[in-house]
This record gives C-alpha cells, sequence and structure tokens, in this order.
C-alpha cells in the first residue's frame, strides 16, 4: 500500500521510461516532479500514472538549471534515475562496441552539478565489474566528491515483493551525511501464482475484451505442442525428441534449458526481459494455460499495479514497444522500498561516508 508518511520529498527521474521507478517512489510517499526520456511514447503512460510532467530530453544534454527549476523547496530534493542497463548486462558480449556505458557517467556528473539532497540509481549488478569496475568507481567517486555518502545494495527483488528471480544494483546517496539500507519486506519470497492468478484465462494470440493488455502472443502449431509437452518448471528435456528444435537436438544445445519451459505457480518467475512475451525467449510459458504469459501479466510480474496503464484507450499495442517497456522496467517493488529507504534517510543519523550492502 502507498505510504501516508508526510514527511516527503521531492523527485525528479532521468531515464524515467513509463515510469516504473517514480511509481514505486510515489507509494512510499515522494512527490514526483518530472521524468526525462528520450522515448517519446513513453510519455503516456509516465504522465496518467504518477501525476507529474514528461519531457523527451536526452539527459547528456540536460543543465543543472532545468533540473534544480522543479524542486520548490517544499520538501528534500531527489535526483533519480536507471541508466540503459543493456551495456553491462551479462546478455551483452562485446561491452566496448556500446556507446550507452556513458550515460552513468552522464548521469553522476549531472547529479554533482544539480546537488540535490539525494540521489538514487538502479541498473545491474555486472555495472560493478564492467571496465574492471572502472565506470563505477568514476561514479562513486563523483558523488563523493560533490559531499555525497554514498551506499549501494545488490538486491534481490524477490526479498521486496517482486514475484521474480532477479538481481538490481541500488544505489543511494545523501548529501544529509546519512543513508539508510533498504529494509526486507518479504522473506518469503512472492509466487507466480500470489501475483496472477487471478487473471482470467486467454488462449495465445487473444486478448481479454476488459483489458486489451492482458494479450497473448500467437503460437505456431509447433509451438502450440511444444508448450502441451511442458510441465511446470520443467524444460524442452521434457519434450518427444521430435518436438525440439534442431539446435537442441545437437550435443552442443544440450547447456540452453532456459527457453521454451512453463513457469510454476508456486515460485517466483525468471527475470522479465525486453521479450518476455515470447514462449522461445526464455522461461515465459504460463503455468497452466498453452500460450507465453500476456503483457498484463508480465507487467504485474514487474509489481505494475494491475491496472496501471501503458498506451491510450483504443491504440493498438505492439508486443515489441510494451514489452520492452516492461523488460527494462525498475519492478515498482523495489522502487517502493527505495523510496520508503529515502524517506527514513531524510530522518536518521549519520553513518560511515561509504559501505556496500547485500539484501
Amino acid at each position: 500500500m502507498p505510504s501516508t508518511n508526510k514527511f516527503s520529498g521531492e523527485v525528479v527521474d532521468l531515464f524515467c521510461g513509463v515510469g516504473a521507478l517514480s511509481h514505486g517512489l510515489k507509494r512510499a510517499g515522494l512527490k514526483i516532479k518530472a521524468g526525462y526520456d528520450t522515448d517519446r511514447r513513453c510519455g503516456y503512460a509516465f504522465e496518467k500514472n504518477n501525476e507529474a510532467r514528461f519531457h523527451a530530453r536526452d539527459v547528456a544534454k540536460l543543465t543543472p538549471e532545468e533540473i534544480r527549476a522543479h524542486f520548490t523547496g517544499a520538501g528534500p530534493s531527489i535526483l533519480a534515475g536507471c541508466a540503459p542497463c543493456q551495456p553491462f548486462s551479462t546478455y551483452k558480449q562485446r561491452y566496448d562496441e556500446d556507446p550507452r556505458w556513458d550515460l552513468v557517467h552522464s548521469f553522476a556528473a549531472l547529479a554533482a552539478s544539480v546537488k540535490s539532497d539525494f540521489v538514487t540509481m538502479e541498473n545491474v549488478p555486472a555495472l560493478l565489474r564492467y571496465r574492471d569496475g572502472a565506470v563505477f568507481e568514476n561514479f562513486r567517486n563523483t558523488l563523493s566528491e560533490a559531499g555525497y555518502s554514498v551506499r549501494w545494495t545488490i538486491a534481490k527483488c524477490e526479498n521486496f515483493g517482486v514475484p521474480q528471480r532477479r538481481r538490481r544494483l541500488v544505489v543511494l546517496a545523501s548529501r544529509r551525511g546519512h543513508v539508510e539500507d533498504l529494509v526486507v519486506t518479504h522473506p518469503r519470497p512472492t509466487s507466480v501464482g500470489e501475483a496472477i492468478r487471478m487473471l482470467p484465462p486467454i488462449s495465445a494470440g487473444e486478448s481479454h475484451y476488459e483489458d486489451p493488455l492482458h494479450t497473448a502472443a500467437s503460437l505456431s502449431p509447433i509451438n502450440i505442442k511444444r508448450i502441451k509437452a511442458s510441465r511446470p518448471g520443467g524444460s524442452w528435456r521434457d519434450w518427444p525428441f521430435e518436438l525440439r528444435a534442431k539446435c537442441h537436438q545437437r550435443a552442443t544445445g544440450q547447456t540452453y534449458p532456459g527457453v521454451y519451459a512453463r513457469m510454476a505457480w508456486d515460485e517466483p518467475s525468471p527475470t522479465m526481459t525486453t521479450q518476455c512475451y515470447g514462449f522461445g525467449n526464455g522461461r515465459f510459458g504460463h503455468p497452466e494455460q498453452d500460450r507465453a504469459i500476456s503483457l498484463r501479466e508480465a507487467a504485474m510480474l514487474q509489481t505494475f499495479p494491475q491496472d496501471y496503464e501503458f498506451i491510450p484507450k483504443g491504440e493498438k499495442i505492439s508486443f515489441t514497444e510494451v514489452g520492452r517497456w516492461i523488460g527494462n522496467a525498475v519492478p515498482v517493488a523495489l522502487a517502493e522500498a527505495v523510496g520508503r529507504a529515502i524517506l527514513s534517510s531524510m530522518m536518521g543519523g549519520p553513518i560511515e561516508q561509504e559501505k556496500a550492502v547485500s539484501v
């Protein structure tokens, strides 16, 4: 449930996407003032769900004055962001060919110039190792030299009510000299069943009439046979040999069990990716219905509320576009835990300058 704490703060969200990070911070009790992203199509969802203005701008081109203009002084100022994580993903093999890694430096430099009371950033844990740790070290040093106490956490998202196995790097920094830890809210992980079992059944290629986002991708005849032969928590190894893809029939394909599989009701889901709507793209099969999970189910596994609006009513849904928004999002429940940590930090005492924790 959203916090009722009246001791709030004002947030500007960089790389905001459709507003997942903002929505979690808002639920914690913080006031969202603005969001920035280069994807203009994210504007509807950000504004509709977060009661704040969306700006289609390149973060690397923003000025400190533009950011500061959003802060009224009515509460502590917070600069939040999630720089694109694809350059640091373990799925990516040629890191140095992707220029987006520099966006982390742009975010740090902007934060150091804006000098908001708090800064928070979320990214993949691999950022800590990228270029032998130089990118993260530069990020941390930039904030420290600007007077921030810095704390970073490798968060297990299932510890915060996110029903998926997902690890995220969370950075919290304060110019007030105190940074609280994230507080674990769910010692027992939330399961797929608890998150999405209540949604009405649909078939592959079908949308529910009451919720157009509850739509599932079509399956080819061979994939219909494959998912019918799949068991929850299993893999393509459970299929008859003739149903296996040619790459899996070869000995070299035996080490890739994490595709063409159903989720299990009583366990967390795998990490939601930008292609989580595809049966062949990972363990994204519905636990019992013969289809991949719907876009709405993927969003709810990312802890977006069931009524979160992504596109205007009546607009045609693109699996590629909405899937990218969902897969790239900060899990809302994790963002809410970050917001609560910021609120606690506003009222806390001093701690050491830098400390890494794992939760």
